[in-house]
């Protein structure tokens, strides 16, 4: 038996090394040395019998071979057994990164690779980048394969819903006492965040994800060290993020302008915007000012203008309304200095504006309420800046955050909605998966949803859709097509989340709001 674990444990150690061979990630004269790193790992001792460069060739001669995630399984499956690694998932992604980690190639050697190609064009290095991110299991794609995604058509164009099975839904009231702790000081641990430039190389911790395969490219943006990296979790293609190298909050400012700019100037394909600096409408992670970015169109970009508007002396800058749920000023010009000049006019206009008539305080006990998620775009050769305008106050009746999911919406989405789901991708958290399913079987079965306590709290949503489709009402659901309810209750997630980016709009779209908003624009000095 012994010899067959060992055996096990041989062969999947050759496999893994011949997947990094096969990628490109390490060269012939690195087979031997990665090999005896990852049974380091492993805790595992080989015979005089198992001679890496041979084993690694038959692995690479077989007329198959296990994928990526299959060869990793099967090794911390024994790793298990043994007593090597606890059956928990952090424990087992803690171990299946640091295999990875053997035979992810240097950071040093990523970055040259990425400016060597970068000398060809923007493309070529974050092509390289990207698929190497991928091939290391820093992003694990057989777990984003997962993920539930449709479209929906709406009022406001196609939007994006997504159903998230590889990240945990996060509470608003965590994330902003997250920000709290930081301000307050104390001791901190290591690394401070997620995003710090520590994370490079780390082993990780049952409570923060190890980083062994983790790269990232030094970048100089408004004249400070910044870096690119890739998300673990790609809510969509390319999906990167873009982080400074001082573990500093979250911050909107004319520099904030400055770097969008800088950085779709050095990567004209992608787009990329920012989280504002505020809770409840700041996003998950206030503690470390980042941006995020990516190689996607999304709805936002393909809204249209509502309405025209201009601001005074800057004759040279397009600006228009978005006709989109959340309130956006669009500015287009071919100088960015100039969208930068007048992006900063508004954010300062903004930080200070109060319109009681709407519920827009600009501060309340000296607590500031008001900021701007801004998104940085190339159009051809002009530049194109969205300015989402964004309120985070609160009241009895909304805890969260007036500008905020309601109450009634709660059962499908209660996050923060920060800078991705402003674009409309909406990002929903996994228990929906479940949830929907449950659904989907107690409307087939013609019970109340209210009387299964899986699903009650979509009781009310739910009586609205057989209200809409008495076709699957209890009298007439015998004769249901299970496939088109499901089409049904996707189609009613996306026009909750249509529903969502109207909540979080601090100018409604009607006539009380527009009007409002161009009370706004006409303050704009």
């Amino acid at each position: 038996m012994a010899e067959e674990c060992s055996g096990a444990v041989e062969r999947g150690v050759a496999d893994l090394v011949a997947y990094a061979l096969d990628r490109g990630l390490i060269g012939e004269a690195d087979v031997t040395y990665a090999a005896n790193l990852m049974l380091d790992a492993l805790c595992h001792e080989p015979t005089g019998a198992f001679v890496p460069r041979e084993a690694v060739a038959a692995a690479r001669a077989a007329a198959e071979r296990p994928d990526l995630e299959v060869i990793l399984a099967n090794l911390l499956d024994d790793a298990v057994e043994r007593g090597v690694c606890d059956p928990g998932v952090a424990s087992r992604d803690l171990l299946d990164t640091r295999l990875m980690g053997c035979v992810t190639p240097r950071p040093s050697e990523v970055v040259r690779t990425f400016w060597k190609r970068y000398e060809d064009a923007p493309e070529a290095a974050t092509d390289y980048f990207y698929r190497l991110a991928l091939d290391s299991d820093y992003i694990r794609g057989y777990r984003v394969a997962r993920d539930r995604k449709w479209v929906t058509s709406t009022r406001y164009g196609d939007l994006d819903i997504t159903i998230n099975l590889s990240k945990p839904e996060k509470d608003p009231k965590a994330i902003a006492a997250a920000l709290e702790k930081q301000k307050a000081g104390g001791a901190e641990p290591y690394p401070r965040c997620q995003l710090c430039p520590e994370n490079l190389g780390y082993a990780g911790r049952l409570d923060h994800p190890a980083r062994e395969t983790i790269r990232l490219i030094p970048l100089t943006l408004a004249g400070e060290p910044w870096y690119l990296q890739y998300s673990p979790y790609v809510y969509y293609n390319e999906h990167c993020i873009v982080l400074s190298e001082k573990h500093v909050p979250m911050q909107i400012s004319r520099t904030t302008f400055q770097r969008l700019f800088e950085f779709v100037e050095k990567f004209p394909h992608y787009t990329v915007g920012s989280n504002a600096d505020l809770p409840i409408v700041g996003g998950s992670i206030l503690t470390h000012e980042h941006y995020q970015g990516g190689r996607y169109e999304f709805a936002m970009a393909r809204a249209g203008a509502r309405e025209e508007v201009s601001f005074a002396g800057f004759d040279d800058v397009s600006a228009a309304v978005v006709d989109w749920p959340m309130s956006v000023i669009r500015l287009d010009g071919a100088d960015p200095a100039r969208l930068v000049e007048l992006a900063d006019k508004i954010l300062s206009a903004w930080r200070g504006y109060s319109d009681e008539a709407v519920g827009v305080l600009a501060e309340t006990d000296g607590t500031p309420h008001n900021t701007i998620t801004p998104i940085a775009r190339r159009r051809g050769e002009d530049f194109e800046l969205d300015l989402v305008l964004r309120n985070n106050r609160t009241t009895d009746e909304y805890p969260l955050g007036i500008f905020h999911p309601h109450q009634e919406l709660h059962h499908i989405k209660k996050e923060n909605i920060g800078l991705i789901e402003v674009m409309g991708l909406a990002v929903l958290p996994a228990r929906l998966l479940g949830e929907m399913d449950r659904l989907e079987q107690t409307i087939l079965a013609g019970e109340d949803p209210a009387s299964v306590p899986e699903v009650a709290s979509h009781a009310p949503w739910a009586a609205e859709i057989l209200a809409r489709h008495p076709e699957f009402a209890p009298e007439s659901v015998a004769d249901a097509d299970p496939a088109a309810l499901h089409a049904v209750i996707e189609e009613e997630i996306g026009q909750v989340f249509a529903q969502v980016l109207e909540h979080c709009a601090v100018f409604a779209d009607d006539e009380r709001g527009r009007a409002a908003l161009a009370r706004f624009v006409a303050s704009v000095r």
